[in-house]
């Protein structure tokens, strides 16, 4: 079990100058170390065509974006402009890259995980799932990580997609993994949360997870958060097996499918109610909570003591983590419901018109 902790601190250590997965490392915390920009700006604005939905990874000075129509993209951090285009066989939905040793792995909605050349975008090999895939693969040592909407949790050899291990559900498999200490976790849509060993796939965790989840859990000091289906936030205590607390809004009952981000005391995510939340982790009172205009299903970001997310409402906001007040928004005039990725001083967003953008200063 050592050694496969000591795996881990690799991916994890890199949250400094890159952002190389979803929600930027193994945990799935949503936290960068970057230093960004107290002043945004718009740097530069990538069409990549359709719309965008995949979160981006970043890593090297490039940014990888999956795009609807079935393209890996990879942009230049810095100038915006294309560095190849890689063509998945079919289109690319909420799957992000994730990047490890050079290489970029993502999966598409025929069910297919890629792992593409990160310096010129050569296929090196792909591992055919039985359903479409939405999770976001996750990286640790020589083994990559991929949920499946055939039930499935597969753990591949980054070698050669070779097949180790696969866990099996009742229902999809939409979350990405979050992983510490040797386990995998994962919330389902089967209404259980799960706890699987990375050596062999072996089941150490096992209870109900409070409601059907689309949501990814962020793990802090062996607790798991996640929204869920059943319209409320809740905290699972990974030692003790259970649930401790449960936050829902009394006024307003709407699914919660952004996934949290965790700094310090704070929980923050987004709802379907147009509401972004930030809440104690320790009791799940709310500290504060910041109303849009449309659903939130973008995941935050945080950095630097502020809150970087997308709304369906057309506006990409950045807030206060301590007052939630607004500190800065762009006008994209279409849904973000992809989520910000941060990196080099840079945050990195797509909208469903196809734009990307990119913001520092």
């Amino acid at each position: 079990m050592r050694s496969l902790a000591i795996l881990l601190l690799p991916t994890a250590l890199l949250a400094a100058d890159e952002w190389p997965q979803f929600r930027g490392n193994p945990q799935l915390t949503g936290v960068a170390t970057t230093i960004v920009p107290a002043t945004l700006k718009l740097l530069w604005t990538y069409e990549a065509g359709e719309s965008i939905e995949s979160s981006a990874a970043i890593s090297g000075g490039t940014a990888y974006v999956g795009v609807q129509p079935g393209e890996l993209i990879a942009v230049d951090l810095q100038t915006g402009k294309l560095r190849w285009k890689y063509k998945a066989q079919e289109g690319i939905a909420e799957s992000s890259a994730a990047v490890h040793d050079g290489v970029v792995y993502i999966g598409d909605s025929s069910g297919i995980l890629h792992a593409v050349r990160a310096a010129d975008g050569k296929g090196l090999w792909t591992f055919k799932t039985d359903g479409e895939i939405k999770s976001s693969p996750v990286v640790s040592g020589d083994r990559v990580l991929i949920g499946s909407y055939d039930g499935s949790l597969y753990c591949l050899s980054t070698r050669d997609g070779k097949l180790l291990w696969k866990y099996t559900t009742t229902n999809f498999v939409h979350a990405t993994p979050s992983m510490e200490n040797g386990l995998i976790y994962l919330g389902g849509c089967d209404e259980v949360f799960h706890g699987v060993r990375l050596s062999d796939g072996h089941e150490e965790v096992r209870f109900p997870a409070g409601g059907y989840t689309g949501a990814s859990p962020v793990l802090v000091a062996q607790r798991a958060y996640y929204g869920t289906f059943s319209n409320d936030v809740v905290a699972a205590d990974l030692r003790a097996k259970r649930l401790v607390w449960r936050y829902n809004n009394p006024n307003r009952a709407f699914p919660f499918y952004s996934s949290a981000a965790a700094s310090g005391d704070r929980i923050v995510l987004g709802g379907r109610d147009k509401i972004v939340y930030c809440l104690n982790a320790k009791t799940g009172k709310p500290f504060w909570t910041f109303p849009t205009r449309a659903r939130v299903d973008s995941s935050p970001a945080i950095a630097g003591g502020r809150v970087f997310i997308g709304s369906n409402d057309g506006h990409f906001y950045v807030l206060d983590l301590a007052t939630g007040k607004k500190v800065w928004d762009f006008e994209a005039g279409a849904p973000l419901s992809a989520s910000p990725a941060i990196a080099e001083g840079r945050v990195v967003i797509g909208a469903q018109d196809g734009r990307l953008y990119c913001f520092g200063q």
